[in-house]
């Protein structure tokens, strides 16, 4: 029997049987860092030398952003939106949008903004971009170019410690902010304050249809309906690991090696 791992839409579960390897869906070779895939099924890889590179669903090159010497290094790939690509330079503190041919359309200095500590950023359901200051512990929502559209009382008033997030998703009706040392912190679409929900060792966070999803490099990790303590586990296959990277779609399992990433169907 084949192992099927099965994360739907509406409802996410997981079942494994181990009795056999699963087939490959499709392979990239190459050596990569870091990944996103879209909506579309289309594949983000950022290589050792901060290149950017796009894949269709079918494993089918579709075009390389090269521009190294102006921004540095690529800290976060935000691909929420197939038509406009973020991409977060948090060394320079940096967003640069890119369209779906990978060409530059603008850029922010956040600086120039006004935050000086931004940890992460990520693209809100209306297609302007939030961004947390972690100097101020504000989640702040921009436009497109630079405009202050809404921001956040400091969110160290509602919680016990002080987040400090690598990971910001507009999901489902809520924007998380993802803390690998602590867990998720919930807003509503207006920025308020929802909840704090402690996730332990949890790594690569997504949400698909208010399921968080994650791993631990032993087991899948999810949390239904952000419900806190509600948390479960299943054990990765040997054959997964080890891996740099493990990324649960609908559809598909993305599994990153050294030697590429490894595409399985759900």
């Amino acid at each position: 029997m084949i192992l099927h791992i099965i994360f739907c839409l509406m409802a996410v579960r997981l079942s494994a049987q181990v009795d056999s390897i699963p087939e490959m869906s499709r392979f990239i070779a190459g050596s990569f860092v870091d990944f996103q895939v879209d909506n579309l099924g289309n594949i983000f890889v950022l290589t050792p030398d901060n290149q950017l590179k796009k894949y269709n669903a079918a494993g089918d090159s579709l075009g390389v952003f090269n521009d190294v010497r102006r921004y540095g290094k690529i800290a976060y790939i935000d691909v929420t939106n197939p038509l406009m690509i973020l991409l977060f330079y948090q060394e320079f503190g940096t967003i640069v949008t890119l369209d779906r041919f990978l060409n530059n359309i603008s850029s922010l200095d956040l600086r120039q903004l006004g935050f000086y500590q931004v940890t992460c950023i990520g693209l809100a359901y209306d297609n302007n971009i939030w961004v947390y200051d972690a100097l101020a512990g504000q989640l702040n929502k921009i436009s497109n170019d630079g405009t202050a559209i809404s921001k956040t009382n400091d969110i160290r008033q509602f919680t016990d410690s002080v987040p400090n997030p690598v990971l910001l998703t507009d999901q489902g009706g809520l924007v998380y902010l993802f803390d690998p040392q602590k867990g998720a912190y919930l807003f509503d679409h207006y920025g308020g304050f929802s909840t704090y929900i402690p996730l332990k060792s949890w790594r690569h966070f997504s949400v698909i249809n208010k399921t968080m999803l994650g791993w631990n490099g032993r087991e899948f990790l999810k949390m239904e309906n952000n419900i806190p303590y509600a948390e479960g586990k299943k054990n990765i296959p040997s054959y997964f690991l080890p891996a740099t990277k493990i990324l649960i779609m609908p559809d598909y399992l993305y599994d990153l090696k050294s030697d590429g990433i490894h595409v399985y169907k759900n």
